[in-house]
């Protein structure tokens, strides 16, 4: 059950998906989350909508973390509606780290909001390095559609513990990753039953400095098939 929040924090939470972009809180388990929305930069809009899950507050870990943002641009070129949020403890979210049990209820919260205003779409999740860990936890709970892991910290989380989502699965990891093993990743990706596509980008690192747009080119040329019909898709980099 949610906490009472007339103390902690005094905000309207959203009744409807905003129809532009939108900053604001909504009602969590640990207080306030912090969210953001967006909507297709695209006319040729797909019932679907993305959250996208940031990495560790450790390693520039807020919703406006670079990747992230990348991830969100490229959803929304792509036709679907995206929400960014910040866990316990990040940004304006109230609360403190929990090591992924906490930041999960946070994102079933989001997700609670997105399926209230917008519940005749497909719910996709994405997550960068800690973010990854965080949804491939609520992946099979929330009756995900597409999962998008990029540099998921293997040796860090008990991956090997989780449920398998029953969705397709996109996996990306550079090949110089300084935080995450890609050997580990490779060796995880493999045990898998079915095992996710996996991407591996050449002279990447954790951050994807210097390569934002091939990351971009890449996740969306790793979902575009499993996006949901509405008219004509968009048109390929």
């Amino acid at each position: 059950m949610y906490q009472d929040m007339t103390e902690a924090r005094t905000f309207e939470q959203p009744e409807q998906f905003p129809d532009k972009h939108g900053e604001f809180f909504i009602r969590g388990p640990a207080g306030a989350i912090e969210c953001a929305t967006d909507i297709p930069d695209s006319e040729c809009e797909v019932p679907a909508t993305v959250i996208i899950c940031h990495p560790h507050p450790l390693h520039s870990g807020t919703m406006r973390n670079k990747v992230v943002t990348i991830m969100e641009r490229s959803f929304r070129e792509l036709g679907l509606r995206t929400v960014r949020f910040n866990f316990r403890g990040a940004g304006e979210s109230e609360g403190e780290h929990d090591d992924g049990y906490g930041e999960t209820d946070d994102l079933f919260a989001v997700a609670e909001w997105v399926r209230r205003t917008r519940p005749d779409d497909d719910l996709w999740l994405g997550g960068f390095s800690f973010g990854s860990y965080v949804a491939a936890r609520a992946a099979l709970n929330l009756d995900t559609k597409q999962l998008i892991s990029i540099a998921p910290p293997v040796d860090r989380y008990p991956f090997d513990c989780l449920p398998h989502p029953e969705c397709p699965w996109l996996v990306i990891q550079g090949d110089e990753d300084e935080i995450v093993n890609i050997d580990l990743v490779t060796q995880w990706v493999s045990q898998l039953k079915p095992p996710p596509d996996l991407v591996v980008m050449k002279e990447a690192d954790h951050f994807f400095h210097r390569r934002l747009m091939d990351l971009r080119g890449l996740l969306k040329n790793g979902v575009r098939e499993q996006l949901p019909s509405a008219g004509t898709q968009p048109e390929s980099l």
